[in-house]
């Protein structure tokens, strides 16, 4: 098992009126994917500038972690219940993470560079 993180972002876009019904429902599915080994974060939200489109974010400790997760029940029941809605378009990507570091440096400085590699 390798330590890298694996970040999942995107979107899925439903009839808006269905989106607080969507959202309500993956409430107990995203808790369930959030008690999984090696789950970080788990978050769907809303997005304000476009009615029924779903912003998520998954951050992951690992492959296998996420491996798990795509064979396992809360991710089966997630895509049944996404299905129930009416998907209009799906946009998601899984990202590998090679270094993590703080966007402030010592002195509250926001930086784009990774300052503290040596």
């Amino acid at each position: 098992m390798t330590d890298t993180r694996i970040i999942i972002s995107g979107t899925v876009d439903l009839p808006p009126e269905r989106l607080a019904e969507a959202l309500d429902a993956a409430r107990p599915l995203i808790e369930g994917a959030l008690s999984q080994p090696g789950c970080l974060d788990y978050d769907w939200c809303p997005e304000p500038r476009h009615p029924g489109r779903i912003r998520v974010f998954e951050r992951w400790r690992d492959e296998d972690s996420l491996a798990a997760h795509f064979r396992g029940e809360w991710y089966r029941r997630m895509r049944e219940a996404l299905g129930g809605f009416g998907i209009l378009a799906a946009d998601t990507a899984k990202y590998r993470v090679d270094a993590t570091e703080p966007v402030y440096d010592q002195q509250g400085v926001p930086r784009a560079d990774f300052f503290t590699r040596a």
